[in-house]
């Protein structure tokens, strides 16, 4: 029987992973962080798709059915390539018809977004890869286009911000600490100066909502705008994404196995990964060192 797989080029995939497992408890999960090479977000489009690639492969030989892309760098920048030149590769090679997946985190997110939002004004908070892909724009546009065309409302109007600080401070367990306001503040400044009728922030990246604590007291005070904002965290959504395409793909659900068990890869010290990863989830946990 096979697993459902979940990626992220570090730690942050972590935060998807948690939610993934408790709205899904029953099936075997085997995640894998390419902690070793990780920031994706400072590399090229070639060299994020090519080890976004070698993790979905190491995935796929380990008998995984699905696999998530729980990292918005490689959701932005290698997940279409993947589903359009790789996996009908994969697949063809493949017996029994048992056929395999990767989806991402971004079009789960985007889906939620025009609900949300009352004053169509939305804010992307993100690590510069994600932003400079403008994968979230260019989403958000294809739902909004769909929206006016059948109900004859006004576009949404996007505004990106990278925050290159967050994903560090998170890493480096700085992140509660009181010098990580400063960068709090700083960026969400930034992107409520360059629109300040943004009434829905989306945290782009799967570390941010570690910082979502000091994001809304920080937003709290930024109530003098007098717009009240919301701030979209991806876990619960692409759990309930997930949880709705396994109802519709049952060729899928059918094969994975339902132990409700968990195991952690890494690329880098399984030991330090471990003792990270408590930053991200209630349980202490045990890895394992592969190479990719």
């Amino acid at each position: 029987m096979a697993k459902i797989g979940v990626f992220d080029s570090g730690y942050g995939g972590l935060t998807i992973l948690d939610a993934i497992r408790k709205e899904l408890p029953q099936y075997d999960y085997l995640y894998l962080g390419d902690n070793a090479r990780a920031p994706y977000g400072t590399h090229s489009f070639d060299v994020i798709y090519r080890y976004t690639l070698q993790a979905v492969r190491y995935l796929i030989e380990q008998d995984c059915a699905l696999i998530i892309l729980a990292c918005n760098t490689a959701s932005a920048k290698a997940l279409r390539t993947i589903q359009q030149h790789d996996l009908p590769k994969i697949n063809e090679q493949r017996v029994n018809d048992k056929r395999v997946n990767v989806l991402g985190v971004i079009r789960p997110t985007v889906e939620a977004v025009p609900a949300i939002t009352k004053s169509g004004h939305v804010g992307i908070l993100a690590t510069p890869a994600t932003v400079s892909s403008e994968s979230y724009v260019l989403e958000l546009e294809k739902i909004s286009n769909l929206q006016c065309q059948m109900s004859n409302e006004r576009p949404l109007v996007v505004v990106q911000q990278s925050c290159p600080m967050w994903v560090p401070l998170i890493e480096s367990g700085e992140h509660n600490k009181p010098g990580a306001d400063y960068f709090v503040e700083k960026y969400l400044n930034e992107i409520l100066d360059k629109d300040p009728q943004i009434d829905t922030l989306v945290l782009g990246c799967t570390h941010y909502p570690l910082l979502l604590e000091k994001i809304n007291r920080h937003l709290d005070v930024q109530g003098s705008r007098g717009v009240e904002i919301k701030t979209i965290a991806q876990g619960n959504l692409v759990a309930q994404s997930l949880k709705d395409y396994l109802t519709h793909h049952p060729e899928y659900r059918s094969q994975l196995s339902n132990n409700g068990s968990c195991t952690y890869l890494t690329t880098e010290n399984a030991d330090r990964f471990a003792q990270s990863a408590s930053n991200f989830l209630a349980d202490k946990i045990s890895a394992e060192h592969i190479d990719l």
